[in-house]
């Protein structure tokens, strides 16, 4: 981030998990950051915690706005009424029902995958680009699942493997504006408890041995990728992994 500049961050998804550790890293560098969810209620319990933990006289520079990244006329609200914003993390998805067999496949659960992380994407690139300037960028988040793919989970392979083509593809086509994708490993987040509900830690702890780097990620080492695409100027195009060593194993 430039000292000279507070920068202004817009985090899609950034009420929990990933997203808010990325607030939490702006705001602690001085830097303005508007995160935005559909829940307004879980907006403003992240915007209480953020503003307990920011530095003296840097809870003002949070603000919260709600909307669905899967309908366009929000996304056009949003980035109309938002003024300009130099950088825009994408991790917002609902992935509620994604991992299914093909055998049950739910084409509804599907399409709202689709809707959220690919299509929303490439809406947001619509909406953002106007009001950001050529030095900007805008991170959006993919997955392990597009390299290491595991039963069940095909679409959500697909759709992480489809963003970073997209991203690649409008990373040219806006171009100075810069485009990135974050690919990360396993996290230790809250969407673990849907997923294993009670299993979570026999299965987070048996991934950690596996994996070269010896543990599973947490928010903040996401976090500090976002923070190094958003940085330095000449990445675009590039998708960053986070996943210690997955890939390899």
């Amino acid at each position: 981030m430039n000292a000279e500049h507070r920068e202004h961050v817009m985090i899609i998804g950034g009420s929990s998990g990933m997203g808010l550790a990325l607030a939490a890293s702006i705001l602690a560098t001085g830097d303005r950051a508007t995160i935005v969810g559909r829940d307004a209620a879980r907006l403003d319990a992240a915007r209480k915690h953020l503003e307990a933990d920011a530095p003296p006289g840097n809870a003002a520079s949070l603000t919260t706005a709600v909307a669905d990244i899967a309908e366009e006329s929000a996304l056009e609200r949003l980035f109309a009424g938002t003024g300009p914003v130099d950088h825009v993390a994408v991790t917002a998805v609902d992935a509620t029902g994604a991992y299914q067999p093909v055998s049950a496949f739910d084409a509804t659960a599907a399409r709202r995958l689709i809707d959220t992380k690919l299509l929303g994407a490439a809406l947001v690139a619509k909406h953002a680009a106007p009001i950001m300037p050529s030095t900007g960028s805008i991170t959006f988040t993919s997955g392990i699942a597009a390299y290491r793919p595991a039963p069940g989970g095909s679409m959500v392979a697909a759709v992480n493997g489809a963003l970073e083509s997209l991203a690649a593809a409008l990373a040219l086509e806006m171009a100075p504006l810069r485009v990135n994708v974050v690919s990360p490993g396993w996290v230790d987040t809250p969407v673990w408890d849907a997923i294993a509900g009670e299993g979570k830690t026999a299965r987070l702890d048996a991934m950690a041995q596996r994996l070269p780097a010896g543990r599973v990620g947490a928010p903040q080492d996401i976090a500090q990728a976002f923070r190094a695409l958003m940085a330095n100027g000449f990445i675009t195009g590039t998708v960053l992994h986070v996943d210690g060593g997955h890939r390899f194993v």
